[in-house]
């Protein structure tokens, strides 16, 4: 066996092992709401998922504490209406005051929901609206970035870095976004323009991973050859 293929085996052996506690997939990721939950959702929560943007209007004028009600799973307003893509309700809920920056029961705010939803439209609204793509977020103490950089939504990923998001943040599995777009990545044309984007913005190819491999090495790894190209006219070692 080469050098290569053992280290393949070992950076496979440890994806293998965080998707069995459930560490990289969406089962503990973004929850949007059920049918039976948006049924039995009632005043700004419910006005919100429709995208009644007067109804909005005149709770939100009426009752203003409720821009920070939370339905069982944490979600405010704004994360229902993310998931509904309601851009009219995200301006209305916005320019009334709602929390961009509120985090639902996962630690998932309004950025990081369309971003893993590979939701250009409705992440643009949010942006233009003035929400951060700097927050951490998740129960890996990630950000936006990272999530996107692992689903290989090259879009999001490009929104995020013109809005300024972390490019070398560190979450508490080790990766960076760079790496995240190698280790969870298929190595295929939206991983490589996530990539690109990402060196191309100046991330830096020099952070390990907790076992000190760096991104060329682990996209060598892998066997990722394109990927293994970009960093390497990025001038990574």
């Amino acid at each position: 066996m080469g050098i290569l293929d053992s280290v393949n085996i070992r950076i496979a052996g440890n994806v293998v092992l965080l998707l069995a506690a459930g560490l990289v997939t969406g089962a503990r990721g973004q929850v949007p709401p059920t049918p039976a939950e948006a049924r039995a959702y009632q005043g700004l929560l419910a006005a919100a998922h429709r995208g009644d943007t007067a109804t909005i209007a005149r709770l939100v004028r009426e009752h203003p504490a409720d821009l920070a009600l939370r339905d069982a799973h944490g979600r405010t307003a704004l994360h229902v209406a993310t998931f509904a893509r309601r851009h009219d309700a995200l301006r209305a809920l916005m320019a009334a005051g709602a929390s961009s920056a509120a985090l639902d029961n996962d630690r998932y705010d309004a950025v990081t929901i369309a971003a893993v939803a590979d939701d250009e439209a409705t992440l643009r609204v949010l942006l233009a609206e003035g929400a951060s793509a700097k927050l951490v977020t998740s129960r890996y103490d990630g950000t936006a970035l990272i999530a996107a950089a692992h689903l290989g939504h090259d879009g999001v990923v490009r929104q995020l870095i013109a809005a300024g998001a972390p490019l070398d943040h560190v979450n508490n599995l080790h990766w960076t976004a760079v790496i995240e777009a190698i280790v969870l990545g298929d190595g295929g044309i939206r991983h490589q323009r996530s990539l690109q984007a990402l060196l191309d913005a100046g991330a830096d190819t020099r952070l390990t991973d907790h076992e000190g491999r760096t991104p060329l090495a682990l996209a060598r790894g892998r066997g990722f050859g394109a990927m293994v190209a970009l960093l390497e006219r990025a001038g990574a070692r």
